[in-house]
């Protein structure tokens, strides 16, 4: 397919190293773009409102980032996967002030989107390419406030995104009572789903898992957000915010949560395997 070469009126396609992007117009919005990999959804932005999240996902790890600090101040966040750096911008707009940096392995998607949606310059975002493992390698002990996993390469996690020598590495990057939220992606046995709870409880002793009630039930694929940390987590008010969404989800946490990881082992790198891929038909 040509580079830049306009599918209709507003959509807008380019190669880039994972596939062909596509940034497709909201027809209720008007500066609000969808971005797909290979027909697969990846992020929403709305440039005109930066706070606003449409993906039930991203709407979750939103309400993470709102939870990682009190109202208003500004935090120190790294997201590994820039996508359409739609979670920086939702803290850059609801956290001023804050410094971020995103670490994205598609060289030229990261050029595509900030030439197609622009970040605002007074926003402290630094997007540097690479590997999110090796970019994660590179920041400061007691860094980040706030760490967000959301790697995608073909619609599945990389195998060494996935072990407990990275979730050790993330810790180590984290202040204490650093938030770190993953986007997990899984279906029906679950067993991935099941292996990261396993395998990041190998690090943090606090965690919950946020998911539509039809995927925790092993009845179709979908994403999950798995929030650990080294303090105790806000499960109430997230139970409150998911149940309160266009899509409300369910929240597991405690006894529940060991539960549903059903005697699941632990991940290492030398076992390490990627994220399971999405049945034919899933993004239609």
């Amino acid at each position: 397919m040509a580079k830049g070469r306009r599918r209709h009126a507003e959509a807008v396609t380019e190669e880039v190293d994972g596939g062909v992007a596509e940034l497709v117009p909201d027809r209720d919005r008007p500066r609000a773009r969808t971005l797909l990999i290979d027909g697969a959804p990846q992020s929403h932005v709305d440039l005109d409102d930066p706070a606003y999240l449409d993906f039930e996902y991203q709407r979750r790890l939103g309400h993470i980032a709102d939870l990682t600090a009190p109202l208003g101040r500004p935090v120190q966040a790294l997201h590994l996967g820039g996508g359409a750096f739609t979670l920086a911008r939702y803290v850059a707009a609801t956290r001023p002030r804050s410094t971020q940096q995103v670490v994205e392995l598609d060289a030229r998607l990261a050029r595509f989107v900030r030439r197609q949606l622009p970040l605002e310059s007074g926003w402290r975002i630094r997007v540097r390419g690479g590997d999110a493992r090796a970019g994660l390698g590179k920041v400061p002990e007691d860094w980040a406030d706030l760490v967000i996993l959301d790697v995608f390469s073909g619609a599945r996690t990389p195998a060494h995104l996935t072990s407990a020598e990275f979730a050790a590495e993330v810790r180590r990057a984290l202040r204490p009572g650093g938030f770190y939220a993953a986007n997990l992606a899984d279906g029906p046995p679950l067993a991935h789903l099941r292996a990261q709870i396993a395998t990041v409880g190998t690090v943090f002793p606090e965690m919950c898992l946020m998911a539509d009630p039809a995927v925790l039930r092993g009845r179709r694929f979908g994403n999950a957000v798995l929030l650990a940390s080294d303090r105790e987590l806000p499960v109430a008010e997230l139970t409150r915010r998911a149940a309160g969404d266009p899509h409300p989800a369910r929240v597991e946490h405690g006894r529940a949560l060991l539960d549903f990881t059903g005697g699941a082992a632990p991940v290492s790198d030398d076992a390490a395997r990627p994220s399971p891929a999405p049945p034919e038909k899933t993004f239609e």
